[in-house]
């Protein structure tokens, strides 16, 4: 009989009281007992939700307290040494010293997962030996099945996953480090196997990567192994984000199951099952909802695809299932109640899309017939938001057009320009700036809250976002920072504040996802055609401008990362949304501009966590994201200095695209990498101005003085010091006055200490 899954679960709530359970611990509010009691009332939460829904192979340890991936590594004591771990259980206060940071110990790197906008914490292999701590999936089982009556479905990162996503090891270690691995994972599922756990997924999304032979290789010896060690769990090989290039190979595992995602590797998994057929004696898990998006899906092309599989999987061997985790989606719509209703209707968060899984399988088991008003109902919400005006704007749709067949460049080249900035703006050696924001106190917070419930009219808040502008402006002035930014005191979110001023976004009031440990972010649902209705950033950045005498950089979102961090239609490619937002930005860069704004950072942070899995695909989206950017940017003057940022990602693979994007500077994390990224420099020549990040925002430790001068002289072996600027890696929006004000003084200090050295140049 045909069966419904997910791969995972949202950890945070419909009320985000993960995250609020989180803050409080670390704050001191919480004892850690009843803490635990806290997070383990929100685990069984959501397993309730589940079985309530109907759904029939349940996820345990999908749940974590942080990271995943984190889990995994702590799973097996790979814990750096500098957080002195002695071994047995990992406390709560290395695992999370090993996710902040502490006062003494610099936090893990922190990267995207795969092309998502939710980070993972890269586990550290150098000097690790590793031994299982604790069976965590043992664990969730047990209490799914003790305290719900639930026979769960324990849900593990794969060993070459696993492997892959961490660093601190050479190639040549590979093996070597599947042969540490491989076992402690065969310990864990022999332990399963005598618990009486019938399914495990484990997840190998590293599968719709580019595979060597050697890859393959070592991935048959780890499941051979495990079939040799456990022969009677069923194991379910799960892949998602991507189509999987290796078919043939994959499905030849000796393993229970195959999970694809028919989503976001639709047409080639589909097209693989048609040419190469899918094995008899295993299991698809057919992950026909998007785990990612929260469109309501179409039922009656679900079906029809699921009738296609059928032709090739028998019904008794298909699990219908989300096509990732739901971790990537909000909770539910049920408390959306200021959408319009012709959007609401269109869409789908996890609980919603748990009853879609439900009612497909129905279909599959017991006909169409049982369902075809839920079908009909579901063609009318789709089709009326298709119908919409706001889909529909032609003078959008043609002025965008025009514009995306020609190519968008700066009227001169970056050499030309740079003597000419220089000449007006006066920087000297080795400029220091931070990235935008300043941090976001209780007090910030309340006034916002006091204006959007109208308790407070449009000058009351605009009168206490000048005082602020005012406190950091002289803040910045004191600290001697030679290019200034306003704080941005009135925004919520760098992508939310954009879309709230432009045609073609809603907001949800409960959209919330996470995005990395506690940090949750709501974002904006792209559903019509973009439009630029105002000026969005001139108020606030004019008047920052005329309480000082240096220069003041306006901070808008590129189109980019407003695409890739909203939920957005999915009716139009990607390529023709992200013209469409530049076209608009285009329009207010020329009003800042025109304001007397005359350095315009368009941050990027996004481009690389939007570029396609598949190698064949990543020049075209690279080509476009390129010149959404020049769209946006390239009609200002010689003397106006485009800014962006960059953070979290692995650049040495895209130098050449960041370098086309022209702008006058870019700044890009490298401290949370400890310097690594760094050597993507050494490795390729670099001709704009740069500024590497050099202290990590995400922790709350202040750095030292000799931490950031090291940093700042190791960049100095490999770039241009007469481009070079200085900066932290991030926005400090959400860090501590004491501590941003005492960091920015230590880099300021530092760079002192860097002029000094490097005084000739000038």
């Amino acid at each position: 009989m045909v069966r419904s899954s997910v791969l995972g679960y949202p950890r945070i709530g419909a009320d985000r009281e993960w995250k609020k359970a989180l803050e409080a611990f670390w704050a001191g509010k919480l004892e850690e007992s009843e803490f635990e009691l806290q997070l383990q009332e929100i685990r069984l939460n959501h397993l309730r939700k589940q079985k309530e829904k109907g759904i029939d192979l349940i996820p345990v340890n999908d749940f974590s307290y942080y990271d995943h991936i984190l889990d995994t590594a702590a799973m097996f004591g790979i814990i750096p040494e500098r957080f002195a771990f002695e071994g047995g259980a990992v406390p709560l206060s290395v695992y999370y010293g090993v996710a902040r940071g502490t006062k003494d110990a610099t936090a893990s790197e922190m990267t995207k997962w795969f092309n998502t906008n939710y980070h993972y914490i890269v586990p550290e292999l150098t000097g690790a030996s590793p031994v299982i701590t604790e069976n965590k999936p043992l664990t969730a089982y047990r209490e799914a099945k003790e305290k719900l009556g639930i026979e769960g479905k324990p849900v593990i990162v794969g060993p070459l996953t696993f492997l892959k996503l961490s660093k601190g090891y050479s190639k040549s270690e590979t093996d070597a480090w599947l042969s540490r691995l491989t076992p402690l994972y065969v310990q864990i599922l022999q332990e399963l196997a005598e618990e009486g756990v019938q399914w495990v997924q484990i997840d190998e999304p590293i599968l719709v990567t580019k595979l060597s032979d050697e890859d393959m290789e070592r991935l048959q010896n780890i499941y051979a192994t495990f079939a040799a060690a456990v022969p009677n769990l069923n194991i379910m090989l799960q892949t998602y984000f991507e189509s999987v290039d290796r078919y043939a190979d994959i499905i030849s595992l000796p393993v229970k199951g195959i999970g694809l995602d028919f989503v976001h590797g639709l047409g080639a998994n589909v097209q693989n099952i048609k040419s190469l057929g899918f094995p008899a004696d295993k299991v698809l898990g057919a992950g026909v909802i998007d785990g990612r998006g929260i469109w309501k899906a179409s039922i009656r092309e679900k079906l029809e695809l699921v009738e296609e599989l059928t032709k090739h999987v028998a019904t008794e061997n298909l699990v219908i299932q989300s096509s990732s985790s739901l971790l990537h989606v909000p909770v539910t719509t049920e408390r959306e109640t200021k959408l319009t209703s012709e959007l609401k209707n269109a869409l789908a968060y996890a609980e919603e899309k748990l009853d879609e899984l439900v009612l497909i399988t129905k279909a599959i088991a017991s006909g169409k017939a049982g369902v075809l008003e839920e079908i009909e109902q579901c063609d009318r919400a789709i089709q009326a938001l298709q119908q919409s005006d706001e889909r529909n704007r032609s003078d959008i749709q043609q002025s965008v057009a025009a514009l995306s067949v020609q190519q968008p460049e700066r009227s001169r080249p970056f050499a030309q320009r740079h003597v000419a900035q220089q000449a007006k703006w006066q920087l000297p050696l080795f400029p220091t700036t931070t990235i935008g924001s300043f941090p976001q106190s209780a007090e910030v917070r309340k006034a916002r809250q006091l204006w959007r419930k109208g308790e407070w009219n449009n000058e009351q808040y605009a009168a206490f976002i000048r005082e602020q502008i005012d406190v950091w402006i002289k803040l910045q002035e004191e600290i001697e920072l030679d290019v200034l930014v306003h704080g941005e005191f009135e925004r919520t979110d760098m992508v939310e504040f954009f879309g709230e001023k432009l045609a073609g976004f809603a907001f949800t009031q409960n959209g919330w996802v996470q995005s990395y440990g506690s940090r949750c972010v709501k974002p904006p649902v792209i559903f019509g055609d973009v439009a630029f209705t105002g000026e969005m950033t001139v108020e606030e950045t004019k008047y920052a401008q005329s309480r000082t005498s240096r220069p003041v950089k306006g901070m808008l979102t590129g189109p980019i990362t407003i695409m890739n961090w909203s939920f957005v239609r999915d009716d139009i490619p990607r390529e023709h949304i992200a013209y469409q937002l530049a076209y608009a930005l285009r329009q207010e860069v020329e009003a800042l501009e025109s304001a007397g704004i005359g350095m315009i950072q368009v941050d990027e942070p996004a481009v690389r966590e939007g570029l396609p899995l598949k190698e064949e695909e990543q020049a075209g989206y690279l080509a476009w994201a390129v010149k959404a950017f020049r769209i946006a940017t390239c009609t200002v003057q010689d003397t106006t200095q485009i800014h962006t940022h960059m953070c979290y990602c692995e650049f040495h693979d895209m130098i050449d695209s960041i370098e086309a994007m022209d702008a006058d500077v870019i700044s890009i994390e490298t401290s949370r990498s400890h310097g690594e990224l760094i050597h993507s420099f050494e490795l390729n020549t670099y001709k704009l101005g740069i500024g590497l990040g050099v202290y990590d925002i995400h922790s709350p430790r202040v750095p030292s003085v000799e931490e950031m001068t090291a940093m700042i002289e190791r960049a100095l072996r490999v770039l241009d010091p007469k481009l070079f600027w200085i900066n932290p890696d991030c926005g400090l929006k959400t860090r501590g006055l004491e501590e941003t004000v005492a960091s920015l003084r230590n880099m300021v200090d530092a760079t002192k200490i860097a002029r000094d050295k490097h005084a000739a140049l000038v």
